[in-house]
């Protein structure tokens, strides 16, 4: 009787664990859903944007939504998701908003797509540009650009991806000079909150700002941006790398800064220390902490059961909540940099750009998809 109850409670345990892990079938027919609904949508890849003025299509809000699809196509390889991106870094002949001398960071992103097409059709086209600014920017001393969080996602994957694919250390070096001088520099004494292990959007928001609320104003998609940022760098960056084990900790202790700042219905708010500031469901930031997790999970760096019923949580409760049977998403926050811009967010409300809400999700459920049950 003994050895049969033991083996019913190992069971229930094995069955309690597996149920943690999302639905691989919902995950696939939900990242098909919202691509196919845009793909549809935006038929014509190449064609600008028109919020207030008109912006080609190489923006940062496109080109996080094409890490998102490239993303997708790793884990399904539809023939169309390839073909879409490449009709969209051809319509722009594979260069970058501001040409080859740009240092703007969210002009940047584009590369990293162009850069995974590159690796599948070694096309040097695909990369001359990119990597032409790249090199413009590493040959210089400045180091201050990336003044904004969201600037480490846009822009360290294709200092990464550059220095892999040409086996040059010095893109890893001067990235980190980047990332450095953001975290300990800017805002007087860095964007980056080793208390808390959160990060302040820009200096606008460093002490003594606070929320009104009387918080510290921590914006739920710019910390995203940073878990991304580290994600795609540690995902290509060789471990022999001098910096690797700070962008390693730097991972681990936001991640743990975020457990116990979770909804109860799964989600982050967007104002993350403070939950009275314009409280709510907000896809983004929770899309990009979702994502962060997985990927842990997956690479087997933080531990399986403390994250996978947070993430699976927010993921079951985003494809719940924000799916439409359409394909669009709701809860998005619109373009911004704080908590209160795109206010008030809701299901049926249509963000100023649907793209990188998109991506965000895109990202997550690819990771999502990937969990094993064990």
């Amino acid at each position: 009787m003994k050895k049969i109850l033991i083996a019913f409670t190992m069971i229930g345990a094995l069955q309690a664990n597996a149920q943690q892990v999302p639905n691989k079938k919902e995950t696939l027919k939900a990242l098909e859903l919202t691509n196919q609904y845009f793909m549809e949508k935006y038929a014509d890849p190449g064609k600008p944007t028109f919020v207030k003025k008109e912006r080609p299509s190489n923006l940062w809000t496109r080109a996080v939504y094409y890490e998102g699809l490239m993303a997708l196509y790793s884990i399904d390889k539809k023939p169309a998701y390839k073909q879409y991106a490449l009709d969209w870094g051809k319509s722009h002949h594979w260069g970058l908003w501001g040409g080859p001398t740009v240092r703007n960071a969210d002009n940047i992103c584009a590369g990293q797509t162009y850069i995974d097409l590159y690796r599948i059709d070694k096309d040097p086209q695909y990369i001359k540009e990119v990597k032409a600014a790249i090199d413009n920017m590493k040959s210089t001393d400045k180091v201050d650009d990336w003044w904004w969080i969201d600037a480490l996602q846009m822009a360290m994957p294709v200092f990464v991806k550059l220095g892999v694919d040409n086996k040059d250390n010095s893109y890893f070096d001067f990235m980190y000079r980047m990332y450095s001088y953001t975290k300990h520099n800017h805002g007087t004494n860095g964007l980056y909150n080793a208390a808390d292990k959160l990060w302040w959007r820009d200096k606008d928001f460093v002490p003594p700002y606070t929320t009104v609320g009387g918080k510290q104003c921590y914006w739920s998609r710019g910390n995203g941006w940073v878990v991304a940022a580290l994600v795609r760098t540690l995902e290509e960056l060789p471990k022999t790398d001098p910096h690797y084990a700070e962008y390693l900790q730097d991972y681990k202790d936001m991640l743990a800064a975020l457990l116990p700042l979770q909804r109860p219905d799964g989600y982050w708010n967007v104002s993350l220390a403070d939950p009275t500031e314009y409280p709510g469901k907000e896809l983004t930031g929770t899309s990009l902490f979702v994502y962060g997790m997985a990927w842990g999970i997956n690479k087997g760096i933080i531990d399986r059961k403390v994250y996978l019923p947070v993430l699976s949580k927010a993921w079951n409760a985003m494809l719940k909540d924000c799916v439409h049977p359409d394909g669009a998403l709701g809860w998005v926050q619109s373009t911004g940099k704080e908590p209160k811009d795109g206010q008030p967010v809701s299901y049926d409300k249509i963000p100023d750009f649907e793209d990188y809400g998109l991506g965000c999700f895109l990202l997550a459920g690819s990771e999502v998809y990937q969990l094993k049950k064990k």
